[in-house]
């Protein structure tokens, strides 16, 4: 089975003015559309709000946090699953660096993949005329002679 090539995102990571109301959004309400990515996507819609409560829990355990999970894994998921061009260490700095114009950017490619194409079904009529089978009846030229019976299964005819 031959591999799909791979594609590129359907927007740049810096493209806000493509989808002008999913920048919009996302720099209102950032983690409104952080979470309303990660429904669309399948996951939780509270997935990421790791994002912004692992730093604090991480730092209260002595943990250093660099990377932002949930936008990394959903960015890698999102690659995974549509087959983007990329790389994981490209995922991690973009998700440090970018975090809201890679939420923007993961928005924008769910729309594009959510869009219905328009599919038209031609279906031909097809007709089956359903008649009894033939009945052949076999006549004899000669019709078989009355007899009689004198033992108990011979039977005599003349």
């Amino acid at each position: 089975m031959a591999d799909k090539p791979l594609t590129d995102w359907s927007s740049g990571l810096l493209d806000c003015f493509e989808d002008a109301s999913t920048c919009c959004y996302g720099f209102w309400c950032c983690p409104c559309l952080a979470c309303t990515v990660s429904g669309r996507f399948g996951e939780n819609n509270c997935l990421p709000l790791c994002d912004i409560c692992s730093p604090a829990i991480a730092a209260a355990f002595g943990i250093p946090l660099c990377a932002p999970p949930a936008v990394l894994s959903l960015r890698a998921a999102i690659r995974n699953r549509y087959g983007i061009k990329g790389s994981l260490c490209k995922d991690i700095a973009i998700s440090c660096f970018c975090t809201w114009c890679s939420w923007c950017q993961m928005h924008r490619e769910l729309k594009h993949r959510k869009k219905v194409p328009t599919v038209i079904n031609v279906h031909a009529e097809t007709t089956v005329n359903m008649q009894p089978a033939p009945v052949m009846m076999m006549m004899h030229a000669n019709p078989p002679q009355t007899g009689f019976m004198n033992q108990a299964g011979v039977i005599v005819t003349a």
